[in-house]
């Protein structure tokens, strides 16, 4: 054998050797910025939603008296499905975002095929959940004969109280928690909007080719 075959040989075993696998470089660039950023303020978002939420529920258990009461606070025919539903939506939104950001910022480079699916898969559930969210309110509220926490509170937001169930807070309190859950919903879709961004950027990424090992040395 020839020395011009053992040395072709031998970078042929060096090249099989040291050839790693291929990848996409990671996710970046101003679409990942904004979508952080926007998935940032839905969890903000969120966290309020719940607390605001959440305490006009505790009010109303609270403050709700039986029927053997002569004066009642609350009226007979109520319905606390969208104050319920806020709060539970909210608490998807909120868990969902959290992971979301978790996931992004731990997994952005070891694991960029994950951290893009979750990208598309988190405002999507964030999506359902402001729409459901949004629109236990607006069903019941089209009702005549049904109250609501936030339509009650704000029908007697005007009288001033100096114990709970304080009329104007609840109202006020169950206006913010339901505007936010409105403005989930076009936060939601931006949030899409910029994970496709950064999906088509990430396509016109270079591949990176990862190499194990080094050149032995004789």
């Amino acid at each position: 054998m020839s020395s011009n075959q053992v040395q072709h040989s031998d970078f042929e075993d060096f090249d099989a050797h040291n050839a790693g696998h291929q990848r996409r470089a990671p996710v970046s660039g101003p679409a990942e910025s904004v979508r952080l950023g926007l998935t940032t303020l839905a969890l903000l978002s969120a966290i309020v939603i719940v607390g605001t939420a959440g305490d006009t529920l505790a009010t109303f258990n609270s403050t709700h008296l039986g029927d053997e009461y002569m004066l009642p606070l609350w009226p007979k025919d109520f319905d606390l499905r969208p104050t319920t539903a806020l709060v539970v939506c909210g608490a998807i939104i909120t868990i969902t975002s959290a992971v979301s950001l978790a996931v992004s910022v731990s997994l952005a480079r070891n694991k960029p095929l994950i951290q893009s699916s979750v990208a598309f898969l988190a405002p999507g559930v964030c999506l359902i959940a402001g729409l459901i969210g949004t629109s236990f309110f607006y069903g019941v509220n089209s009702s005549n004969t049904v109250s609501s926490i936030q339509s009650w509170s704000c029908q007697w937001s005007s009288i001033p109280m100096d114990a709970k169930p304080h009329w104007g807070t609840l109202c006020k309190e169950s206006k913010a928690a339901l505007y936010l859950m409105v403005m989930m919903i076009p936060l939601q879709v931006l949030v899409l909007g910029a994970a496709a961004l950064g999906a088509v950027s990430q396509t016109k990424q270079p591949v990176v080719v990862e190499r194990k090992g080094s050149p032995a040395m004789s």
